[in-house]
């Protein structure tokens, strides 16, 4: 009995001792770790006074800072865990990344996937920061793009995290890509009113509307003979922006009422034809008289 109690007595020393002779080397890998996260956002405003010289885009600032920032981090962690464990080197280190990486692979597949997405997304620049775009059912201006998703403000006042997995492999649609985009809208006139003269007056109106562009000039094409109208349609350019083309559509339907108004011309309803006659008389299911 007495032999246990002497080796457990004597494990325990050594666990103890053990314990003191490495307690130095967390205290210190802890205050490296502490240490790292100042060190990250130093290096990360540096970085970013650097980036503001030097590179114009605003996709690549931001990839530079979120990898100045990871790659501090990273650089902390691997100096913090050579000085807790003495014995372990660089090349363990890397083995032992090298053995974790399919099982981190395939626990974190969907964030790498949404972070690799991130970096080509900001080095190929479809889109950058303020674009106003449309992603699947989602439309509105970039924010920001992080490392795992793209966040947009939609015209709403909501703000959208779109994996950028998503992004990256959907169709997006930029509406703010050129300086102006062209707007399409249909008007119906009926029958009894002069083409040539409601042609000329829609010309006419979409000249004096400020906001409307000169350059491409605007467009007016007849398009269809409906039920009870014949169709136009009204094309005409404006800036690219949503809240510009919003605001210039409705002078423009306003300012085309008015001027059919004044001149009497009509935009018609649907117009239905109902003919009631005498069931009893005509009747599909009953045979002809004298058979």
């Amino acid at each position: 009995m007495t032999e246990i109690i002497d080796t457990i007595q004597n494990s325990i020393n050594e666990l103890i001792g053990s314990a003191v002779k490495i307690l130095p080397a967390l205290i210190s890998a802890l205050i490296i770790i502490a240490l790292t996260r100042y060190g990250a956002e130093f290096t990360q405003r540096v970085a970013k006074k650097v980036s503001e010289k030097t590179v114009k885009s605003r996709s690549l600032q931001l990839l530079f800072l979120k990898s100045t920032y990871i790659l501090t981090w990273i650089s902390g962690v691997v100096i913090a865990s050579i000085i807790a464990f003495p014995g372990l080197r660089l090349g363990d280190i890397i083995a032992t990344l090298g053995l974790g990486s399919v099982a981190i692979g395939f626990a974190f597949q969907d964030i790498f996937k949404n972070f690799l997405a991130g970096i080509l997304i900001l080095l190929e620049e479809p889109f950058v920061i303020e674009d106003q775009i449309q992603v699947n059912d989602y439309e509105g201006t970039v924010e920001n793009i992080n490392i795992r998703t793209t966040e947009i403000k939609t015209y709403q006042g909501e703000r959208v995290l779109i994996p950028n997995s998503t992004v990256f492999t959907s169709a997006i649609k930029i509406r703010t890509a050129f300086p102006y985009r062209r707007t399409d809208f249909m008007v119906g006139v009926d029958y009894n009113t002069s083409l040539p003269q409601a042609k000329a007056i829609l010309e006419q109106i979409l000249v004096t509307i400020d906001g409307v562009v000169h350059e491409p000039i605007p467009e007016i094409d007849l398009v269809a003979f409906n039920d009870s109208s014949i169709d136009l349609v009204v094309r005409y350019w404006t800036h690219s922006r949503q809240a510009d083309v919003r605001r210039i559509q409705t002078r423009v339907v306003t300012a085309i009422k008015q001027a059919f108004d004044n001149q009497d011309i009509v935009i018609p309803y649907p117009i239905r034809t109902v003919y009631h006659f005498d069931q009893e008389k005509f009747n599909d299911y009953l045979p002809p008289a004298g058979q």
